[in-house]
């Protein structure tokens, strides 16, 4: 299990929000030792824009501290995941033998 918030895409120093409507790329390591993926098995991914009550709430409005959000900044939120040609969403994994 992977979370990874959005703000801290490019920089854990400088969190800074999303671009609304924007397509917006993520590179996530994965540890080469804990993943296998055998014939016939499936991956999953999940776009979410949280996970409560497993993750802290997510306020979906950008604000220095998420535990010292306002009531106001909790609004709602679209997330997207893009299929054409020139924004195609995809996930791209190693292939170790």
């Amino acid at each position: 299990m992977e979370v990874r918030r959005g703000r801290y895409n490019k920089s854990y120093e400088r969190p800074q929000p999303l671009t609304a409507n924007e397509p917006t790329l993520f590179k996530i390591p994965l540890r080469h030792h804990d993943h296998v993926f055998l014939k016939g098995h499936r991956l999953m991914v999940q776009v979410q824009s949280t996970w409560f009550p497993l993750i802290d709430r997510n306020p979906q409005k950008f604000v220095p501290s998420i535990y010292e959000a306002k009531a106001e900044d909790f609004v709602a939120a679209t997330q997207r995941v893009y299929t054409s040609g020139a924004h195609a969403s995809r996930i791209v994994l190693p292939v170790m033998r």
